[in-house]
């Protein structure tokens, strides 16, 4: 079995003082992704550069305390591919891939933060860059090898993904444009929306605002997602979002696959 588990931790040293290192522990993770570590090399070595036994693999973003991603893996991988664009995003921090290559296969975990839009039109054309390049390089990828990319992609996919859809539809997470990227990459680009699945429920969310009491009432959304290759993809047989404890605004979201590196 193959355990991976993907967390945006809204500050990887506030996580850490809410718990999180002490949960990584018991969770049994083979894998794990972890977005918006906000942090730098400096803060990561000698607390963080590894988590329950597994070793981290980080791009940091260029700005302090912004963005920054991480894979911590139990196995070492083969190879280790930091960034995508080699320009604009890869100076944001948002892109890491490991890659577990044999006889047999050859396959990559990827932990990836996708931009969010919500602080305005700036950010919103970047996030729509963001897409448009990310896409091919996903195409190329599924070309060539088996995938997970997992990570924190700010977007809801269908109105079943957040609470309150019907007054969410002009605003970043859940415009029309960002949901048909996801269906086209769903459908034509033939990746796999795991968690769904596995679990076709609603009110299944990874994200709460901090604002009003969107937590204590559950008006969530789902923006955590495992996208996988088809032949992953059918291997899931496990899924779960903690919710027990509150390490950052998102929740852990853990899929087991039935297989091994």
């Amino acid at each position: 079995m193959f355990r991976l588990v993907t967390l945006n931790l809204n500050g990887i040293r506030s996580a850490a003082d809410k718990g999180f290192l002490e949960w990584a522990a018991q969770t049994g993770a083979d894998c794990m992704g972890v977005q918006e570590v906000k942090a730098q090399a400096d803060t990561i070595t000698g607390r963080f550069e590894q988590v329950a036994g597994m070793n981290g693999h980080f791009q940091y973003a260029e700005k302090k305390g912004y963005s920054g991603v991480g894979l911590y893996t139990r196995k070492a991988p083969s190879e280790v591919l930091i960034g995508f664009d080699g320009g604009e995003f890869d100076a944001e921090g948002r892109y890491v891939e490991t890659r577990y290559d044999t006889a047999k296969r050859k396959f990559s975990v990827i932990s990836c933060y996708f931009p969010s839009g919500s602080s305005g039109e700036e950010r919103q054309a970047a996030k729509f860059r963001f897409l448009d390049r990310i896409y091919p390089h996903l195409m190329q990828l599924k070309a060539k090898r088996e995938f997970i990319l997992v990570g924190d992609i700010n977007i809801a996919h269908q109105a079943i993904d957040l609470k309150n859809w019907r007054s969410n539809q002009k605003n970043s997470g859940f415009l029309p444009e960002e949901r048909a990227w996801l269906t086209k990459l769903l459908t034509e680009g033939g990746l796999v929306d795991v968690f769904r699945t596995l679990n076709p429920q609603a009110e299944q969310y990874t994200w709460w605002s901090n604002r009003g009491q969107a937590w204590a009432n559950n008006v969530g959304w789902r923006l955590d997602y495992h996208l996988a290759t088809p032949a992953i993809a059918a291997t899931a047989r496990r899924e779960a979002i903690f919710l027990d404890q509150r390490f950052s605004d998102h929740a852990p979201l853990t899929i087991d696959y039935d297989f091994t590196l």
